[in-house]
């Protein structure tokens, strides 16, 4: 009897230890670009593999890159390119530069309320505005109220391209509220009749997005998908993955999907644009 209990024991043993071996998955973790977080989760959830998991968080551009560095994370999602003392970490650290991978392209939009009747902005009256210059809606085609700006936070790769591309490497107003992540930059906005923002273009659902042009003489574009694609509206980037070497394995083949047909439709659904034309 004893014998006969031994051995189930120990097939019991046997048949637990197979089924969390069967169970065991690979876990991905990426971090970064609030703007890119509605996007990347979605990807985790579309994703076929079943047997890979992922670990999926914002914190902003700078944050994920830091973790990068750090080896805190497989995967960081940035809405700004690598700049060249972040690439020189990663080369002292890992002996790598680092290894970038295109995923999407994004119109960077700038949100009014949908009460306001400002329909549209010249570069130039966007970065009078943000820089306070221009403080109330009459000088830009509104109504008579103050300007109310929200702006991203210093760490976010949205707030740096916008300074840097927009504002021209101008301060912003020190007016401007900071607001952690796009989902609550819009969410403020939406309440604000007299308040603007910028931000990803799948964000943009909850306000009214304005035609933008690149000066007075130029007819303005919304940021839509033929006039990202043609580079018709003046304020478009690539959102990218970075990796701390070239990718293997599942994470090669999470990536290679993200960027096929099917991760690049995902892209299309969840309202930014694909890497190539339909």
């Amino acid at each position: 009897m004893k014998n006969i209990f031994q051995k189930i024991i120990a097939i019991t043993a046997i048949l637990v230890s197979g089924s969390v071996f069967a169970e065991e998955k690979k876990t991905i973790t990426i971090k970064g670009s609030d703007t890119m977080v509605i996007l990347v989760q979605k990807w985790a959830e579309t994703y076929p593999d079943k047997k890979v998991q992922f670990q999926v968080t914002g914190g902003g551009s700078g944050t994920g890159i830091a973790a990068l560095i750090n080896g805190t994370t497989d995967i960081c999602s940035s809405s700004r390119p690598l700049k060249p003392q972040e690439i020189h970490q990663l080369k002292e650290k890992y002996n790598s530069n680092g290894v970038e991978i295109k995923v999407a392209v994004d119109g960077l939009s700038l949100y009014i309320n949908k009460k306001n009747p400002v329909s549209h902005l010249t570069l130039a009256q966007i970065r009078d505005i943000f820089t306070g210059k221009v403080t109330n809606w009459k000088d830009v085609g509104g109504e008579d109220h103050k300007i109310i700006l929200y702006s991203r936070e210093n760490n976010s790769g949205t707030y740096e391209y916008f300074k840097e591309h927009v504002l021209e490497k101008k301060d912003f107003d020190p007016a401007a509220q900071h607001m952690v992540g796009t989902a609550a930059l819009v969410n403020a906005v939406g309440k604000d009749k007299w308040g603007i923002g910028y931000g990803g273009a799948a964000y943009a659902s909850e306000v009214k997005e304005v035609a933008v042009a690149i000066d007075d003489k130029s007819k303005p574009e919304l940021p839509t998908e033929t006039n990202i694609l043609s580079n018709k509206y003046p304020i478009s980037r690539y959102l990218y993955f970075y990796l701390r070497e070239v990718p293997k394995d599942d994470t090669k083949k999470f990536v290679d999907w993200v960027i096929g047909k099917d991760g690049q439709k995902v892209v299309h659904d969840v309202g930014y644009f694909p890497l190539k034309k339909k």
